[in-house]
């Protein structure tokens, strides 16, 4: 007859590593020299506590000549001062009344040049034109401002309807901001936002493609 003896080894139950124990006082110890000091470690050394409490990172500090460095704006040369000084110096009614001397002049020189009497033999004076043969997109301009000053709208229109349907609101926005600008009141001017400058752009581009087309009625847009 033969027994067995069965041999029960003891039970062992899984222990967690301790921060009181002298294992971890020592891996601690050994740790600290490589870690990083913005790091902190909370841990619970509460006799019988069995689990360790992850770390938990503050954000480093750094001082503020560290971090954003002072942003010092480039000085303006003597031409810039002089022109910044003249302009807070000027009275209000200078900027509109210098943009009308200008107008004026330019006006003065259409009106004594007559851009329109010009012969097929002229050199012309448009690159785009000189090199293709195409009108381009201000081909004509000249010649409609000439006839606006002479009260004739159709033939301008004829020359760039662009330029004549663009004409009094560019004149309303001019008279609303030098009136705004003179004696501070404000009177009602028209607010072109990004779509009406793009309806308008479209709208030139199609002119620019309709008045070079080689076919009668928009033959007679070609200038």
């Amino acid at each position: 007859m033969t027994v067995s003896h069965a041999i029960e080894e003891p039970r062992r139950e899984p222990s967690a590593l301790r921060w009181d124990s002298p294992i971890a006082l020592h891996a601690g110890q050994h740790h600290s020299h490589h870690v990083h000091s913005d790091v902190t470690v909370h841990a619970d050394v509460t006799p019988g506590a069995s689990a360790i409490a992850a770390p938990q990172y503050a954000a480093p500090e750094y001082a503020a000549s560290e971090y954003a460095a002072a942003y010092a704006a480039p000085r303006n040369g003597r031409l810039a001062r002089l022109v910044v000084r003249m302009a807070e110096r000027s009275p209000r009614w200078l900027a509109p009344a210098s943009i009308a001397v200008c107008f004026a002049g330019v006006a003065s020189y259409v009106w004594v040049s007559n851009p329109t009497d010009g012969g097929a033999a002229d050199i012309q004076t448009c690159l785009i034109k000189l090199t293709t043969g195409f009108d381009c997109p201000g081909c004509g301009g000249t010649r409609a401002f000439y006839y606006l000053l002479h009260g004739n709208i159709p033939e301008a229109a004829r020359h760039h309807a662009i330029a004549v349907f663009a004409a009094p609101f560019l004149v309303w926005l001019y008279l609303a901001w030098a009136i705004q600008r003179t004696t501070g009141r404000q009177i009602p001017a028209p607010r072109i936002g990004p779509r009406a400058v793009a309806i308008f752009l479209s709208a030139w581009a199609v002119f620019m493609v309709v008045r070079n087309l080689p076919w009668a009625p928009f033959t007679s847009l070609y200038v």
